[in-house]
């Protein structure tokens, strides 16, 4: 069975940065593109940012392009994402799951990442 447990949120101020971690149970991290997801309140679960399975292809929302950098470390299945240049709009729970069809049974409960001065 598959386990994805999410780590790293907080509060910050506008401009600042967090790194938000994803560590994945059982055996199929390695062969599965992973992506970050997003969730506002009142708005709907968006993919912010994906990462194929050796890391050589990295895909972004066009809202967070140039600010957050995805990566992985198969050896220690875990899925980072560096989130730099913080504005109140990113503030969501976020989320890891494969792409680009997430499966339900591996929601985790989030990491809240509140940017606010």
């Amino acid at each position: 069975q598959v386990q994805l447990v999410e780590s790293g949120g907080g509060l910050v101020q506008p401009g600042g940065s967090l790194r938000l971690s994803c560590l994945a149970s059982g055996s199929i991290f390695s062969i599965r593109t992973m992506g970050w997801y997003r969730q506002a309140p009142g708005k709907q679960r968006e993919l912010v940012a994906s990462i194929t399975t050796s890391g050589g292809i990295t895909i972004y929302a066009d809202s967070v392009k140039g600010r957050f950098t995805i990566s992985r470390d198969n050896a220690k299945n875990t899925v980072y994402l560096q989130m730099n240049s913080l504005k109140p709009e990113d503030t969501a729970v976020y989320y890891c799951n494969v792409v680009r069809v997430p499966d339900p049974r591996y929601w985790g409960q989030g990491t809240q990442v509140t940017v606010s001065s």
